[in-house]
This record gives C-alpha cells, structure tokens and sequence, in this order.
C-alpha cells in the first residue's frame, strides 16, 4: 500500500463519550462520601495525636526519661518514667521470647504439614478462639496459675506470659499468611532436587516469607505494648526501679500513665500526659522499624 493509498482513506474523526448527568452525579456523589469517609476517619487520630504531643511535650524531656517515682509523691513536681519504660522493655522482651518462636512453629506446622488435618483444623479453631479472648482474661488466668496457685507472686514475668498469650495468635495468624503466600513452584523444585522437606522450610519458605514474617511480628509486639489491663493483675505497681522481672512487681508506660492520670494532682496528670507520648512515640518507631526491616529482607529483583 502506497502513502498515496493511505491519504485517500476517510478520516473518521474522533468521538468525545460525554458522560451522563445522572452518571456524573453518582460519582460526585460517590467521591464525596469516600473523602468524607476518609476525614471521619482520620479526625479523632489527628485529635488524639494533637492531644498527645502538645499536653505530652511539657513535660517530656531528659530527666522524665531517666528518673523514676521513687520517693515523689502525687503533688510532687518532678520524677519520670525510667522504671517503667525497664519494666516494658523486659515484659514485651520477654513475651517476645516466648510468643514469636512457638507462633512461627505452629504456623509452620498449619502450612506444610498439617494441610487439611483435623489436629490442623482443631489448632487453628483455638487460635481463632485465642485471637478473640480480652487481654483481661489472660491477665486473670496468669493471676489464677501462676500469681497465686504456683504462689510466684506478682512480677515483670507474670505480665510477660499474659502478653505472651495475647501474642501467640496474632504471631500465628501473620505467619501463617506469610507462608501461604509462597509459591508452591519454590518449594517443588527444591523438593524434585531431593532437598528435604525440614531443609526446604529453612532455605526456601522461611527466607522468601522473611519480610512479611517481620512486618507481622513488630507489629504483635506494637500491639501489646500498650497493654494495661493484665499487667494490673499479674505486674502490680512501683515507684522504683525493678531490673530483675522475676522477682517483686514492676511497672509498664501504659500502667504509668493509668497511675499518673488517676491521681488528684496537675503534676501527676503531666506525667500521664508524657508518659502517653513515650508510649506512642515507641509504638511508632516500632512500626517505622517493621517497615524497613521488611523492605530489608525483601528479596531483591536483579534485571538483566
């Protein structure tokens, strides 16, 4: 075909589709209702946030988080929340320890060798029942066994197997996705080369599912850490410093700024009003920490 050919075809000018009014009407409306949707949301964060950070920042600053309470009382100005960011160190620390290598075991186990069992389907009918269990609760069991049948009494541990107990189903339920979104083509390869199938979990799956596996896991350990109610019953309180968890009561930030908000005093509620921020400052930069560890350990795309 010549070019003279092609200037001799018609030329079909496009056609502008103008929507309807009553289409144009429904997706004004439906842009409206979802940015409002998204204002309503964001508005009582930004609230609690502003709340937060301008009552916080009075009183944040180097002494509050090197001192402790210890020999302040209510109307005292002063002190700080050193023994209590200790105590939530080594509670959350510790549940860690206990919650996160047992939740990616049993996630292991529902994902590649329990498939379709019943023990599979009963282990994962409990962890559905533990996920929806108030952290009160655990705090009461800990209270029942270990504070006063076992007769350990309260301390920094006792708090840690309740959170440990709020952790396990989050840890499993993460972990479990994390693996089933491997491909099955990773592991049947490494299987057809004759690699066993304990090898394959710890050279293939765990690697590739590393970054979500992390995600997952901070963000347990975000999630307990604001805890109040079953350190009440198992960690009880002080004003001083505790460092040894297993022995004597200790206290966390979030049991701090319940004491703190709860006395009749302007420098009390100041001390809360910090202590919140602590709090909330730490929960941050555990997620911004889960974030980057996760773009860390994100396998790594090499274009040829």
């Amino acid at each position: 075909m010549t070019a003279a050919d092609t200037d001799l075809r018609p030329r079909i000018s496009p056609v502008t589709i103008r929507p309807s009014l009553g289409r144009r009407v429904r997706d004004r409306g439906a842009t409206i209702a979802i940015y409002t949707a998204v204002f309503v949301a964001l508005a009582p964060l930004v609230a609690v946030l502003w709340a937060v950070v301008s009552k916080g920042m009075d009183r944040l600053d180097l002494d509050f988080l090197t001192y402790s309470m210890r020999g302040l009382g209510a109307q005292d100005i002063g002190g700080g929340a050193y023994h209590a960011i200790v105590g939530t160190a080594q509670q959350v620390g510790l549940a860690s320890l206990m919650s996160v290598p047992l939740g990616v075991l049993v996630a292991i186990y529902l994902v590649e060798y329990g498939r379709n069992s019943q023990l599979a389907r009963t282990v994962s009918f409990v962890v559905d029942v533990m996920t929806g269990i108030p952290s009160i609760v655990a705090g009461l069991f800990v209270l029942a066994f270990w504070v006063l049948a076992l007769g350990r009494g309260f301390s920094g541990f006792a708090g840690a197997i309740a959170l440990a107990l709020l952790m396990l189903p989050v840890v499993v339920r993460s972990s479990e996705e994390m693996f089933r979104l491997v491909p099955d083509d990773l592991r049947e390869a490494a299987l057809a080369l004759g690699v066993p199938r304990w090898l394959v979990i710890c050279r293939v799956v765990v690697p590739t599912a590393a970054a979500g596996l992390v995600t997952g896991l901070m963000l347990a350990v975000a999630r307990v850490t604001g805890e109040t109610a079953p350190l009440l019953l198992t960690v009880f309180f002080t004003d001083s410093i505790n460092v040894d968890p297993f022995h004597g009561p200790q206290i966390g930030l979030a049991q701090y700024v319940f004491d703190q908000a709860i006395r009749p005093s302007d420098a009390a509620v100041t001390r809360a009003w910090a202590g919140a921020l602590t709090l909330m400052v730490g929960v941050i930069l555990l997620n911004v920490a889960a974030r980057l560890l996760a773009r860390w350990k994100a396998p790594k795309v090499h274009q040829h």
